[in-house]
């Protein structure tokens, strides 16, 4: 089943969806900004590469789709699923799919209308010669919609050099916090599976199977009372690896304080006198430990 389209929704395509993938972005790193504390703990240049690679790969997607959408038109393809191939498989992909796939350059019949090959002498449909058929192959043959290629291996080259400044950050772990003991917000690099979190008031209760080595798990709390309230820990792990283990750290300004919590006979009851009122990070570093269930709070 084929679509109609409009004349120019090839330029919709690519006038709407710029500024659309500009203002997806700016609402993406103001909720970044709100979610982090103001970006802390990682450098506004991560955030910036972050952010760049995102709307450059929608940006690169919009413009190649927006090509492939007047190809189509030329070749009598179904240009509205084509573009919707493109975005579901990733533009690259689904580009590659689309140029070995495309069928030849058709021309309407200047008779009756009907889509025909311009190598054809004569329309299939009505039997009328095709005039100007060697004018009309050499119009077909130039590369159309220039704008749209251009802009689309721009915004592909930006987004890969966004991305390798990226990966080049984080490998060198400049601009982002991955020290456990630090006083703001850490950014893990790896992965953890199976993870459920919930957090309530100064209760906060996490679950995962298993994590990359040396993930951090964090959660904010707050102490109102240090001579009356305590940190309570009710933690297990399911499988222990030879040299894993689950470290609990409490951080708070430049106060930084680690419990191994690895096999915990019962639960742990820790004093908090030796902090101060106000806010504290409550962390779990993950070494190998698996299927941990935890249940942390301050009353």
């Amino acid at each position: 089943m084929k679509y109609k389209v409009g004349k120019n929704t090839g330029k919709k395509i690519f006038y709407i969806g710029i500024p659309a993938v500009v203002v997806l972005g700016i609402v993406w790193v103001a909720g970044l900004y709100l979610r982090s504390d103001g970006f802390e703990g990682i450098s506004a240049a991560i955030v910036l590469e972050i952010a760049g690679s995102i709307v450059f790969a929608l940006l690169t997607s919009i413009s190649f789709a927006a090509w492939v959408f007047e190809d189509c038109k030329k070749r009598g393809e179904d240009a509205v699923l084509w573009v919707i191939l493109i975005f579901i498989t990733g533009t690259f992909v689904g580009l590659l799919l689309y140029l070995l796939r495309r069928s030849e350059v058709k021309r309407d019949c200047p008779s009756c209308g009907h889509r025909i090959s311009l190598r054809a002498k004569y329309c299939e449909e009505c039997g009328n010669l095709v005039e100007n058929r060697e004018e009309v192959m050499l119009m077909e043959k130039r590369t159309h919609h220039l704008k749209y290629l251009i802009c689309g291996t721009v915004c592909a080259v930006l987004m890969l050099t966004c991305l390798v400044g990226f990966c080049v950050s984080l490998a060198s772990g400049e601009g982002v916090n991955n020290s456990v003991s630090a006083d703001k917000n850490l950014w893990n690099s790896g992965v953890i599976t199976m993870s459920v979190e919930t957090k309530l008031g100064n209760t906060w209760k996490v679950r995962f199977n298993s994590a990359s080595n040396g993930f951090v798990k964090e959660a904010k709390m707050k102490i109102d009372d240090i001579s009356e309230e305590k940190l309570y820990a009710d933690i297990s792990c399911g499988e222990v690896p030879e040299g894993a283990e689950l470290i609990l750290w409490l951080v708070q300004g430049e106060k930084a304080e680690s419990i191994n919590v690895t096999n915990l006979s019962e639960p742990l009851e820790y004093p908090l006198n030796e902090f101060q009122q106000g806010k504290i990070r409550i962390r779990l570093q993950i070494n190998g430990v698996k299927e941990v269930k935890s249940q942390i709070q301050i009353k």
